[in-house]
């Protein structure tokens, strides 16, 4: 297989290290995934054996390119990690320069990892062919990419797609960011699982206590006792689909997307949190950019990081 035409891509997180590689289209031909080790050298060392397994698996000695999506915040240009908080002794890790003195022959970009999964869902996913999308992700926190008329939104700043921090209470719950009543603070997984265990320490919701087993009080646990019609796990899901409802209108007020890709562990749960918000958004935004806006699922699950690092390996972070 050393004919075939290689990206590859990389996904960084705090916990994993999913490595791809990849034809043009999408198609991968091998992965590689390890937990995150700590440390700066070690981070830079797994990176560094991933890349050269899934190249030795394929046959191929260099790479067209390499895209990583990683942690913010970062310098997309200049390809260097600044302070991620997920990745402790990382600071300033100049990636695209080390990955160019590996592979001088490959093209190197390094993008925020909710903008590389924005953009693995247009090149790959449920955004081929719409130029003004946002991709959210629903999951532990909430994440988002911006693309908008064919191109990235980064904005001056370099933090453009920060959706998960748009302030939806003023007056709600501390976030971990400092501000108060973000969008991730009120309705991400971890915000439902907290309010499921506020509930269960007021002797509420036996039926998620019971859900969860021995394990954690979770978002999952919530969505088990939301079906068998619990009061509280009902309350909190409404909760949780009202401040995701007001979520996408403002994307759709501010940004008139196309499309609305949503992702993460909580979109699993569609019927329940999502469809009932992208109803709920499309009411109450103005009726035509409401009406021009599709809100769907996203395609690649698992894989979007690491495909989202192939689409910018492919440069499309800077295409026009």
């Amino acid at each position: 297989m050393a004919d075939v035409d290689v990206v590859v891509g990389i996904d960084l997180g705090g916990t994993k290290i999913l490595t791809v590689a990849a034809t043009p289209d999408g198609r991968i031909l091998a992965r590689k995934r390890v937990a995150t080790p700590q440390g700066r050298d070690a981070v830079v060392a797994a990176m560094r054996d991933t890349v050269a397994a899934v190249l030795g698996e394929v046959g191929a000695a260099v790479p067209r390119a390499i895209g990583v999506g990683a942690p913010g915040p970062m310098d997309p240009v200049a390809g260097i990690l600044l302070e991620p908080p997920n990745l402790p002794g990382c600071a300033n890790l100049p990636l695209a320069a080390i990955f160019r003195q590996l592979y001088p022959d490959a093209g190197i970009h390094v993008e925020n990892d909710a903008n590389a999964a924005a953009l693995g869902e247009r090149r790959f996913g449920a955004g081929r062919g719409v130029d003004d999308l946002c991709y959210v992700t629903i999951s532990t926190g909430i994440g988002g990419g911006i693309v908008a008329a064919g191109r990235l939104v980064r904005g001056a700043a370099g933090t453009g797609g920060e959706v998960g921090h748009t302030v939806l209470a003023p007056d709600g719950p501390e976030c971990h960011c400092g501000l108060h009543g973000c969008w991730e603070v009120l309705s991400s997984g971890t915000a439902i699982a907290r309010a499921a265990e506020a509930a269960v320490a007021r002797g509420e919701g036996a039926a998620i206590r019971a859900a969860a087993g021995s394990g954690p009080v979770d978002a999952r646990a919530v969505d088990q006792a939301a079906a068998a019609g619990d009061p509280a796990a009902l309350r909190i899901v409404a909760a949780a689909v009202r401040y995701n409802g007001i979520g996408f209108c403002n994307l759709i007020q501010v940004l008139s997307p196309a499309r609305i890709i949503v992702g993460g562990g909580v979109s699993r749960a569609w019927d329940r949190y999502i469809a009932p918000a992208a109803a709920w958004a499309k009411r109450h935004a103005f009726a035509r950019p409401g009406g021009m806006c599709a809100i769907v699922p996203a395609d690649l699950g698992d894989d979007v990081g690491a495909l989202g690092a192939v689409a910018v390996g492919l440069g499309d972070a800077e295409a026009s």
